[in-house]
């Protein structure tokens, strides 16, 4: 049982990722690279998945094949080594011609190799189960031992191969997508460490000792970092970059609070009503933004060209810029307009034209200039008080 557990916990993350990733392939299903790291990390938790002792026993007795199991899970690990190759191969190249040819060439290397382990265990003979040490076990028998080398052979190339390509394009690139290099380079060291200890422990048994422990425990602890590392690593760059965006997002969003308080009650009626706190902020910041101008919209018949002309050259007395003096202005009419009561529309001629709400940036500059206004200053009050009464808000 506990066996079981450890295998579970570096499945169970690896399902997640991959989950992660399934639901950005829902959006962009013609994405090529999103698919290969789907299946990348979707055959890394399988490799977990069968790995288990219980689970070996199982698909050993539905077989009816004793270690059935084994060249299973090898074409299994096989086939992520492959696979996390041609991932990075087209992270780094693209979808061009020589992608294309790499590609080929690598699974068409790796299939063969798949096959290869399947009749090796087809001339060998394996009739004792072993759930845990087989690669010891059978580290001397004819044709079994050729079956095991084999599939770490290919992991060892693999893993040399990724930790080469990871370091090498590392040294050209910043920020997150470097961070997620070098962590799969870093899976790919301790991958390497996984195929020393097996290395180590079969040569053991060939000359008469007994290091089976690096092959069954220590092993499997590497892996398990190895898989994980190579996952997260893979994860990275997308992750980080939506974290950046979103963040991006969630500060203009607060920044347009003060702008979109002053005009709250010239939204239109019929808009809808905000979304809540859990829903995406790219939604959120859009309707905060569709709202504003709007409201905009339906003030501009009330904007006073006089109150703007005499707030801008206030500003440029007090040596503002003329920039600075624009936003100023553009603030004090919102401001006027909104407050003022009985308001009649004015003549075009005697309407202020908005300039600083041409753009998102623009707008949140505005807002910023409207963090002190009475309106905004009420609101934060407000918001203070609701947070007394409800810490958790």
């Amino acid at each position: 049982m506990t066996a079981g557990i450890t295998y579970a916990i570096p499945a169970v993350l690896l399902l997640v990722a991959t989950l992660i990733k399934l639901s950005d392939l829902r959006r962009t299903p013609h994405d090529v690279f999103l698919r290969s790291i789907c299946a990348v990390l979707a055959v890394a938790t399988l490799v977990f998945a069968t790995a288990m002792p219980p689970m070996l026993a199982v698909i050993n007795d539905l077989s009816g094949i004793p270690n059935f199991a084994a060249p299973l899970v090898y074409c299994i690990v096989v086939a992520f080594s492959g696979s996390s190759i041609v991932l990075l191969i087209r992270w780094r190249d693209g979808d061009t011609p020589a992608t294309r040819r790499a590609t080929r060439l690598c699974l068409t290397a790796y299939s063969s190799v798949a096959v290869a382990l399947w009749v090796l265990f087809a001339l060998g003979d394996a009739s004792t189960e072993r759930l845990r040490d087989l690669d010891t076990y059978y580290a001397s028998t004819p044709f079994i031992r050729e079956m095991i080398l084999l599939y770490l052979l290919a992991h060892t190339v693999a893993a040399v191969t990724m930790t080469r390509l990871c370091w090498r394009w590392s040294r050209q690139v910043r920020g997150a997508l470097r961070a997620g290099l070098l962590t799969v380079a870093a899976g790919s060291v301790a991958a390497l460490g996984y195929d020393i200890l097996k290395y180590t422990a079969i040569g053991a048994r060939w000359t008469g000792h007994d290091l089976d422990w690096a092959s069954t425990y220590a092993a499997f602890v590497i892996a398990a970092v190895s898989a994980v590392l190579t996952g997260v690593g893979f994860l990275m760059p997308s992750l980080g970059q939506g974290g950046v965006s979103r963040w991006h997002a969630g500060r203009r969003y607060h920044s347009l609070k003060p702008l979109w308080t002053e005009l709250r009650a010239e939204i239109p009626p019929v808009s809808a009503a905000p979304l809540p706190w859990w829903s995406p902020i790219d939604l959120r910041l859009l309707q905060r933004e569709r709202d504003i101008h709007d409201a905009l919209l339906r003030l501009t018949p009330y904007l006073d060209r006089r109150t703007g002309e005499t707030a801008y050259q206030d500003a440029i007395d007090s040596r503002r810029s003329p920039e600075a003096s624009q936003l100023k202005a553009d603030a004090a009419v919102i401001s006027a307009a909104t407050t003022t009561t009985p308001r009649p529309a004015l003549p075009p001629g005697d309407r202020w034209i908005l300039k600083s709400a041409g753009t998102s940036v623009g707008l949140v500059r505005l807002s910023l200039v409207l963090r002190y206004s009475p309106r905004a200053a009420q609101e934060g009050k407000r918001d203070v008080r609701a947070r007394r009464r409800h810490p958790c808000l």
